[in-house]
Order: C-alpha cells, then sequence, then structure tokens
C-alpha cells in the first residue's frame, strides 16, 4: 500500500474512478475546494468519473444538494446513489422479498428522504402498526442523532410487527458538519439484534458496483475506487476486485491522527490489515 500525498499520480494510472461523496467530496454541509479542483483536474485529463454515495436520497436531489454546495454535474460524469438503488428496486423488484413487501410503507428517516417514494404506488402511514414494511433512511429529525437510544422505542415497535426493514444506507456513521452522526446501517444492525429481516441497498454490497461499471464503459482493471471508509468503500472494492484508494481524513480519520495532528501511516496499514482489505494508496485528503 502506498502512501501519497495527493491524487494525481493515481490519476495517472487509471481511465475511470468510482468516488464517494460524504467524506471525500464534501461533509454534508460544504464542497472540499481541494476536492472540487481535484475534479476539474480528472474532467481536464478526460477521465471518466461516477459519484456513488450511501446516501438515501434519489440522484436528482443529491446533484441539487451539490450544485447548491457550488459541485456543477460537469465535473464528473455519472452519479448513482443508494436511495437510487432503492427506488429503482421499488419500482422493479429484483427479486421475491422486494415483490412481497406490499403497499403501506413506515418511514423511520428525516422527511429530506422522502423523494425515495415520489410517485411510486406506496402508502406512507403513520405507525407501524400500520405498515407491510418500514424504510429506514436513518435517524430522522426529533431524536438525537448522536444516541442509539433514542430510537430504541421505534425499532422495537417495528420489531414486534415483524416489519421487514429496507436499509437505505448502510453506512454506521458519517460526521456531518464537523459532527459524527448515526446513519441507517446502525439502525439496521440494531434491528437484526432485535430479528429483524433487513435488506440493504448499497456499498459494500457487490450488486451496487454492476450498474457503476456498465456506466462507467470500462475494463474493471482499469477503474479505482475512492473512498473514506474501509467498512463500505474499500471493502465495496474489494468484493468486486476493484482497486481502491483509502482517504484517510474521513470517518476513520480519527483513529489514525499523529501527536502533529497529521496521518500515521503505520496505524493505517494495521487497520487495513486488521479488516482484511487491501487498497493501493492511502491519500490524506483528495487533493491533486
Amino acid at each position: 500500500m502506498q502512501h501519497l500525498s495527493g491524487f494525481a499520480p493515481l490519476a495517472e494510472r487509471y481511465d475511470g474512478f468510482v468516488l464517494d461523496l460524504w467524506g471525500v467530496i464534501h461533509d454534508g454541509i460544504n464542497a472540499f475546494p481541494h476536492a472540487v479542483e481535484t475534479l476539474r483536474q480528472l474532467r481536464s485529463a478526460k477521465k471518466r468519473t461516477l459519484l456513488l454515495s450511501n446516501v438515501p436520497r434519489p440522484n436528482a436531489a443529491v446533484q441539487t444538494m451539490m450544485q447548491r454546495m457550488g459541485i456543477e454535474d460537469t465535473l464528473y460524469t455519472d452519479i448513482l446513489t443508494s436511495g437510487e438503488a432503492v427506488r429503482r428496486a421499488l419500482q422493479s423488484p429484483p427479486d421475491l422479498w422486494w415483490a412481497e413487501l406490499g403497499q403501506r410503507v413506515f418511514h423511520l428517516g428525516p422527511a429530506r428522504d422522502l423523494p425515495v417514494l415520489d410517485d411510486l404506488p406506496l402508502e406512507r402511514v403513520p405507525e407501524p402498526a400500520d405498515a407491510d414494511f418500514v424504510l429506514n433512511t436513518g435517524p430522522d429529525d426529533h431524536r438525537n442523532p448522536s444516541d442509539m437510544n433514542e430510537f430504541e422505542p421505534v425499532l422495537q415497535d417495528c420489531a414486534k410487527h415483524g416489519l421487514p426493514m429496507i436499509c437505505a444506507n448502510p453506512d454506521l456513521e458519517v460526521i456531518r458538519g464537523g459532527v459524527r452522526v448515526l446513519c441507517a446501517g446502525s439502525l439496521a444492525l440494531r434491528y437484526q439484534e432485535l430479528g429483524g429481516d433487513v435488506r440493504s441497498l448499497g456499498k459494500p454490497d457487490p450488486a451496487i458496483y454492476q450498474p457503476v461499471l456498465q456506466q462507467l464503459g470500462l475494463p474493471p482493471e482499469r477503474v479505482l475506487a475512492v473512498g473514506d471508509s474501509l467498512r463500505t468503500d474499500i471493502a465495496g472494492a474489494a468484493g468486486v476486485d476493484l482497486d481502491a484508494c483509502w482517504v484517510l481524513d474521513g470517518v476513520d480519520g480519527a483513529a489514525l491522527r499523529d501527536a502533529s495532528g497529521g496521518f500515521d501511516t503505520g496505524k493505517a496499514d494495521l487497520m487495513a490489515r486488521d479488516a482484511d482489505v487491501r487498497p493501493v494508496a492511502t491519500i490524506p485528503r483528495f487533493q491533486w
């Protein structure tokens, strides 16, 4: 595993890139200027870039959010979100589990994620007792997003009624504007502990990479995945035999800091080994 100071050497080695969003391109509130510049450099070099995010909203909603941050659509080739993947699975069920979900859905998550359900033949209900299944997009706006105990009652209620759960964001946590908050994946893990039946769509599931590689139109050996999470971005790439670059200044970064505020690459080597993944390189940030 190489430890590089910038992305330029990797850009020369590959033709296409699968880029994580949160923690690599932005922090949920602001775009990282160094990342925007790197996107510009990749565009100038005529490289293909696909933004692959576990955000539980459709592609168009995420693009609108990025536009407000100053991330222009022209800076990347394509985008796929876990929310878009969920929406497609609800529209055209890929298997019997999805086909038998029913029509009444209880949404666990903030209102900003509701576009996942727009124009689908589903009825949103206010209580688990009235639902056929639960769509989990993460902590809602009525509870502390950093405290799992706040969500125990609603998860218990869903489990009591035997609701199958769609997890629209497999991430366990994310850093939003400098604050670490829970994601839908943490709620899904607890629901499984309660005996709940869960299907997740997004990284690291290999299925999410099939449309990605089709959209990029490149041989896998010419594609590099870039992300800040060993559990989702790097492990997901490994699961489909894609090379990966680990961005250290992200969700795993707190455990890698050294006394000077930089990153201890020795710790990074150990953490990757313990996670049984082998990224080809690390970079401190997604900078050129």
